[in-house]
C-alpha cells in the first residue's frame, strides 16, 4: 500500500507516524482484536521511521512471536504489553526524548494486590514515555496505617495514579495526602455488587477530594499515560525555570562584572 510522510498505509491499518510531532508520543497499538501479523507490520513500519513501538492488551498467544521477531522489545505478560525503549534521537513535540528519570516521576499506588496487572499496565506506558516509576502496593483503605507509613515515598512526583476496586475509596484518602494531580483507575476486582467495576467507577467519580481525576475501568495505559504527560510537561517547566534562572544570574554577573570595571 502507498504511504505519505505523515501516514504508512496497510491493508488494515492507516499508521500515524507523526503523532510524537502533534501530541508528544507516538501512536499505541491496541493489540486487542489485531492479529500477530498486523502487530508486527504496525511496529515495523514505526521502526523504519525510528519510531518506538508500544504495544497494550496482548493476547497470550501473540506474545512469544513478538519477541521472537522484536528480541530488543521488553515484553510484560502481567501488563499484557510489550514496548520498545525510546532513544535519545527520537523527536518529540516537546523535547529530545531522554532515558527515564530525566522526564519526572511518578507514583502508582494499588489498592490490593489484585489490582497489580492494571498497575503494571500503567508502570509500563510511563517508562515507556520515559518517566521514572514508584511503585507502592497494597495500601487499601482496610489497614488505613499501610498507606500512612509510605506517605513520604510520593515526595518528588508530579502526579499520583491509584488504582483499585471494590468500593474504590483509596484515591480520596491519597488526594488527602498529596499536593499533585491524582488519577483513579477503578479495577474489575471485587465481588457481585462491584459491577465489573462500576461501584468503584462512581465511587471515585464522587470523591470528596478536589485533586482526583478519574479514568475508564481497568484503564491502566489511560492512567499511566495522563500521570506520564503530567511529569513530562512538569520537567520541562522546571528545566525551563532552571535555565532562566542560570541565564539571569549570569546576566547578573556580567552586569556586575561591567560595573567594576567601569569604577
Amino acid at each position: 500500500m502507498m504511504s505519505s510522510d505523515a501516514t504508512a498505509r496497510l491493508d488494515f491499518a492507516s499508521v500515524d507516524l507523526e503523532r510524537g510531532k502533534r501530541c508528544g508520543f507516538p501512536e499505541v497499538v491496541y493489540a486487542e482484536g489485531k492479529t500477530t501479523e498486523a502487530v508486527i507490520a504496525i511496529f515495523e513500519k514505526q521502526l523504519a521511521r525510528g519510531i518506538a513501538p508500544y504495544a497494550t492488551r496482548l493476547r497470550t498467544e501473540q506474545m512469544e512471536p513478538l519477541k521472537e521477531r522484536f528480541p530488543e522489545g521488553i515484553l510484560n505478560p502481567t501488563a499484557r504489553t510489550f514496548r520498545f525503549l525510546l532513544k535519545e534521537t527520537e523527536k518529540t513535540r516537546n523535547e529530545t526524548v531522554h532515558s527515564a528519570g530525566k522526564r519526572g516521576r511518578i507514583a502508582i499506588v494499588t489498592a490490593g494486590t489484585s489490582d497489580i496487572p492494571v498497575a503494571e499496565e500503567a508502570q509500563e506506558t510511563a517508562l515507556w514515555m520515559g518517566v521514572e516509576v514508584v511503585m507502592i502496593h497494597d495500601v487499601g483503605v482496610a489497614g488505613p496505617h499501610r498507606l500512612v507509613e509510605r506517605v513520604k515515598e510520593f515526595e518528588g512526583c508530579a502526579a499520583v495514579v491509584v488504582i483499585a476496586g471494590m468500593e474504590g475509596a483509596l484515591p480520596s484518602v491519597v488526594g488527602g495526602y498529596v499536593d499533585v494531580p491524582v488519577v483513579a483507575v477503578p479495577t474489575s476486582v471485587g465481588y457481585g455488587a462491584n459491577f465489573g467495576g462500576l461501584s468503584a467507577l462512581l465511587g471515585m467519580l464522587n470523591s470528596c477530594a478536589s485533586n482526583v481525576a478519574v479514568v475508564n475501568i481497568d484503564a491502566g495505559f489511560k492512567g499511566g499515560y495522563l500521570a506520564g504527560m503530567i511529569a513530562v510537561n512538569a520537567a520541562k517547566a522546571c528545566a525551563a525555570a532552571s535555565a532562566n534562572a542560570c541565564a539571569a544570574a549570569s546576566a547578573n554577573a556580567y552586569a556586575a562584572a561591567n560595573a567594576k570595571t567601569a569604577h
